[in-house]
């Protein structure tokens, strides 16, 4: 049965998207079958992978809205093992469209609980946000990866996501963990990036990655190509950063 990580934070600008590709293309090329949930309205996930959503007949929006089975939306890729459920733009109405939905938090389980057999890793990229639909996400997943961008104000907001997990944990989902704390846009030749560095450890003490994900111009630049970094150049500082994090993701989850 696959795993189900949201990665979350409703901090814009932290690296999550780009964890959710790169972490997926990483995990695929060591020989897992991954399907990378795009749960974000902007839809970058998808993109990120190559998906042209001007051209699709369904995305996670008619999953979620008109029951349509995911399998119907579910996208191969570049990538051998690696597969989208391709976000839309109108997922921005859907939280509206299922305030009237019995077990509305429950939505996005049911829907993964379809194809979770079919995956060794299923993926949930979140929006920068906290509404109902991230709420859905960590109710159907099984763990939560958290990305700290290495910057002043680094653990602004962090505390309101924890308090949110607790909650869906007592309420909604008791078995959600937190997977680990990513440390993104990390710089080793910066003070603050240092301390920040250390100040994330010490208070999350055996909860962060001991890999940190480096600034890194070709990560950058992938999303634009629409592949991954392993894809884009793999060997890039962040393709190496990915292919670690993936590896200990595995190392952790075989013990």
């Amino acid at each position: 049965m696959g795993k189900i990580i949201s990665l979350a934070n409703q901090k814009g600008g932290v690296g999550k998207t780009t964890t959710a590709i790169n972490l997926a293309a990483s995990l695929a090329s060591l020989g897992k079958k991954v399907l990378l949930v795009d749960a974000d309205p902007q839809a970058n996930a998808s993109s990120g992978l190559g998906i042209d959503i001007r051209t699709l007949e369904f995305t996670i929006y008619e999953c979620l809205i008109d029951g349509v089975p995911p399998l119907q939306a579910i996208q191969p890729t570049e990538m051998e093992n690696l597969f989208v459920l391709p976000s839309h733009i109108d997922l921005v109405g859907a939280e509206i469209e299922m305030l009237n939905t019995e077990n509305r938090e429950h939505v996005m389980s049911k829907l993964l609980n379809e194809v979770k057999n079919d995956y060794d890793f299923l993926l949930i990229d979140c929006s920068p946000s906290l509404g109902l639909i991230t709420v859905n996400s960590l109710t159907a997943s099984d763990a939560v990866i958290i990305p700290v961008q290495c910057e002043y104000f680094a653990l602004e907001g962090i505390s309101k996501l924890l308090n949110t997990i607790k909650i869906i944990k007592s309420k909604l989902n008791p078995n959600l963990e937190i997977e680990g704390f990513l440390l993104t846009m990390f710089d080793n030749r910066l003070r603050l990036a240092n301390q920040v560095y250390a100040e994330v450890k010490k208070h999350f003490q055996g909860m962060v990655f001991e890999v940190a994900i480096t600034r890194n111009v070709r990560l950058s630049e992938a999303p634009s190509h629409g592949k991954p970094v392993l894809l884009y150049d793999a060997e890039s500082k962040g393709s190496q950063n990915y292919m670690d994090l993936a590896k200990e993701l595995i190392d952790k989850n075989s013990k």
